[in-house]
């Protein structure tokens, strides 16, 4: 099992988030790193909706970090509905497909899923949003 650091960014953003992904398999191409990514967060996701608190409180040190980002929240959960694994790894692939989104690995960016990738836990990996001026996607 590995952990890679994966960079999210919108295009016309400055703010660049990271996220934390934990594989199981070798990533061997694209298409093993998307799949990889999208499994990693619907687990996340559903663990969430599986072990939801009935009662929820912030601690003062919870709402001095919650203040400084502007939003202070109980992080209560309305959508108990679990995410289906297969559906949002289609989804995610069908998205890249459609240039919705693109990989880049050591600054280089991968333009095909089949296309060989190397990773190690320091190879920088950053997907960036594509933003349409339109706001369609035609």
């Amino acid at each position: 099992m590995q952990e890679f650091l994966i960079n999210l960014k919108r295009l016309g953003k400055k703010k660049i988030y990271t996220e934390t992904i934990t594989v199981e398999h070798k990533i061997n191409d694209l298409k093993d790193l998307i799949v990889a990514c999208v499994s990693s967060k619907v687990k996340q996701y559903n663990s969430k909706r599986e072990h939801n608190h009935l009662l929820s409180f912030l601690t003062p040190s919870q709402i001095q970090e919650q203040s400084e980002t502007g939003k202070i929240g109980f992080g209560d959960i309305d959508n108990f509905k679990m995410a289906d694994e297969a559906e949002s790894i289609e989804t995610a692939l069908q998205a890249y497909k459609d240039g919705l989104f693109l990989v880049f690995i050591n600054d280089d960016e991968i333009t095909a899923l089949d296309e060989k990738i190397t990773l190690t836990q320091d190879t920088p990996i950053t997907f960036l949003r594509m933003t349409f001026l339109t706001g369609t996607y035609w």
